[in-house]
């Protein structure tokens, strides 16, 4: 097969810019400033450099300035003092799939904060005192299963959990975040992730849950927050991942999901967007590039000859080109685009869309050298894919079965 180098110069020379059809907007001026700058950097890294050594994975500067983030954050980030469960995974996730590893002492610190905001009725809260919440549960058990310890593992009291999630659920198949809270496939994702990897049992939990998700389905082929919204990168993972877990990838119409996603990625940056005519965003490198290896497992079984055995069906050096280029601040940590700030979200997404693009099947493609090559995450979970295995295996050896009735 062709090296790398001319697949990347494939890519690179096909670039598409955007047409404006002479009508000035503030969407088409805000594309093409993007796309400006990322044509400032593809052209300062191309024209110096062979195109096999360009740009490395400044993995140094990432793991330090994810560790600093595990014990002290600036000011800045007070508007996330109801999300600290998240800012753990986060960072625990990444530093994972760069190969970082903790201490034993670290893991515990980690754990015992977690403790913290596991709430008397079930389930987590972004802090402590706070409601415990589905988003804020799922990125608790996600930072735990992130963990290797089996002690750490042990915090989540497996039975209040399945309650709260339970006292989630609405007779329609929905869930709400918290009790009186929004209503979107969030909730169902991150319950049926929960429930999943910690072994609660999944018949009782999800009546109705996966025709719900469903109807979320939207004309274009992604799907909305709830019936009737416009598809997005986010809600649209969430829907597909929760209908794998559901087994219920029969309701929705599969080949126009494809249709929408293929479409997500941009034709000259090489990441991908949230939604139709929307800007290019590091974070959408998982929650667009992630949905291909679970359209190729819904879609394969049934279509065996119709879909390529050798990648996914994204440019997986197109979206490596973007990360690496475009998204490493040069400090450490990873962005939005050219010129954002640098946080702790991105850096996440970032490079787990850097793995979704590295791996495919048993196979890998690396942009650059082996250096830049980052762990494998599972696809559903986001989870580095050995850990995950391990924290699943440990729990479904002795699964939860009854659930408290609804009060």
């Amino acid at each position: 097969s062709p090296p790398l180098g001319y697949w990347q110069k494939q890519w690179y020379q096909r670039r598409v810019r955007v047409v404006t059809d002479g009508v000035s907007t503030v969407t088409s001026d805000e594309q093409l400033c993007v796309e400006e700058s990322v044509e400032k950097i593809f052209a300062a890294c191309l024209g110096r450099t062979r195109l096999k050594d360009t740009f490395p994975l400044h993995r140094a500067r990432h793991i330090n300035y994810l560790r600093k983030g595990l014990s002290r954050l600036s000011e800045n980030f007070e508007c996330l003092d109801a999300s600290r469960p998240w800012l753990c995974y986060w960072i625990v996730h990444s530093l994972n799939l760069l190969g970082d590893k903790l201490s034993r002492d670290q893991e515990i610190k980690i754990s015992e904060f977690i403790t913290s905001v596991q709430a008397d009725t079930g389930g987590f809260t972004g802090n402590v005192g706070h409601l415990p919440h589905l988003a804020t549960t799922y990125a608790a058990v996600c930072t735990v299963a992130s963990l290797e310890s089996e002690e750490c593992w042990e915090v989540i009291d497996r039975k209040k959990l399945k309650d709260f999630i339970s006292q989630m659920h609405n007779e329609d198949g929905s869930f709400v975040m918290h009790k009186d809270g929004e209503l979107d496939v969030r909730g169902a994702y991150c319950a049926a992730v929960v429930a999943t990897l910690c072994g609660l049992g999944m018949d009782e939990l999800f009546p109705n849950t996966g025709e719900w998700i469903a109807k979320c389905q939207t004309y274009e082929g992604g799907f909305g927050s709830r019936p009737g919204t416009e598809a997005h990168g986010g809600y649209t993972f969430c829907s597909l991942a929760a209908l794998i877990l559901l087994n219920k990838t029969h309701l929705i119409d599969k080949k126009l999901l494809l249709d929408w996603a293929v479409h997500r990625q941009m034709r000259f940056e090489g990441g991908f967007q949230g939604r139709t005519n929307k800007l290019v965003d590091g974070c959408y490198s998982f929650w667009q590039g992630g949905m291909f290896p679970l359209l190729h497992h819904v879609i394969s079984p049934g279509n065996p000859d119709c879909l390529n055995k050798d990648g996914w069906l994204f440019s997986q050096v197109a979206l490596q080109d973007y990360i690496l280029f475009c998204c490493q601040y040069p400090s450490g940590g990873l962005v939005d685009k050219p010129g954002k700030s640098r946080d702790y979200y991105h850096s996440c997404y970032c490079l787990s869309g850097l793995s979704v693009a590295q791996h495919s099947f048993d196979s890998t493609l690396i942009r650059g050298d082996q250096n830049n090559l980052v762990e494998p995450t599972h696809p559903v979970y986001n989870i580095v894919l050995s850990k995950a295995t391990q924290f699943y295996e440990y729990f479904n050896k002795n699964r939860i079965t009854e659930v408290k009735a609804k009060g």
